[in-house]
């Protein structure tokens, strides 16, 4: 899953910069984007005290530096360094359930394009930032997101009207074995209805259709979905660090 995470970022990025046991990923248009603007950490021995400097390097001048780092023992020795320098660390948990037996629900999610999405998208951005320019980078970042895997598809539920309640981001890689859900949101009038369940049970069928044996996901360590996910059969099968300078 670290390999399927490195080549995802570098699929989708606009511009990319190689160095020594890390590569940094750049995208002008979504400058905003700390997930488009960061340095990635994919090797497990690289030393914790070059990585702001690689970080800079990379990157260029910019208000706030992103590292990723993708090895769990990697990250948990890098932490105080990079405390050291001000960087504060977010931890992800990577959960994962397998495919066989998932069968689409009977009210099921589908495909949109993001033309369908962009509204939706907008106003829930808008509902977390009162920031226009961030939560328009925020929502058109979707367009870098379609060059990510070998399938992407965006999902979507409605209410009976056809208004979007719900959505999420489905990657499949039949390739490696893999698939990812990303970025499940249900907007904010719409939460407690059951739309979330709906999605995840969508991108497991869709993930079992095509042959993928698991689907696995991140969640903030310090977060409530965690918890809703492991009641819906998902299980820790690591973790990953990314520090933010302050």
């Amino acid at each position: 899953m670290t390999a399927f995470r490195a080549a995802f970022a570098r699929r989708q990025a606009a511009e990319i910069v190689e160095l020594p046991g890390a590569f940094a990923v750049r995208d002008p248009d979504f400058s905003r984007s700390q997930e488009h603007n960061q340095l990635i950490v994919e090797t497990t021995d690289a030393d914790p005290a070059a990585l702001p400097g690689l970080a800079v390097q990379g990157l260029g001048k910019r208000q706030q530096y992103r590292i990723t780092v993708l090895d769990e023992a990697l990250g948990a020795r890098a932490t105080p360094v990079l405390a050291a320098v001000g960087y504060d660390r977010d931890t992800e948990l990577i959960l994962a359930r397998e495919t066989a037996g998932c069968a689409r629900p009977e009210r099921a999610a589908h495909q949109v394009e993001l033309a369908e999405l962009r509204a939706a998208v907008f106003r829930q951005q808008l509902d977390w930032t009162p920031d226009e320019d961030l939560a328009r980078q925020l929502t058109e970042r979707r367009t870098a997101r379609l060059r990510g895997a070998e399938q992407v598809f965006f999902l979507a539920a409605r209410t009976p009207d056809g208004e979007i309640t719900a959505w999420a981001d489905l990657y499949l890689d039949p390739t490696a074995g893999l698939a990812q859900l990303e970025d499940l949101t249900t907007a904010t009038p719409h939460r407690g209805q059951g739309h979330g369940d709906t999605l995840l049970a969508t991108g497991l069928a869709l993930a079992a259709a095509a042959g993928i044996p698991q689907l696995f996901l991140a969640a903030d360590v310090n977060d409530w979905p965690r918890e809703w996910y492991a009641r819906r059969g998902f299980t820790e099968l690591g973790r990953s660090h990314s520090f933010l300078h302050r």
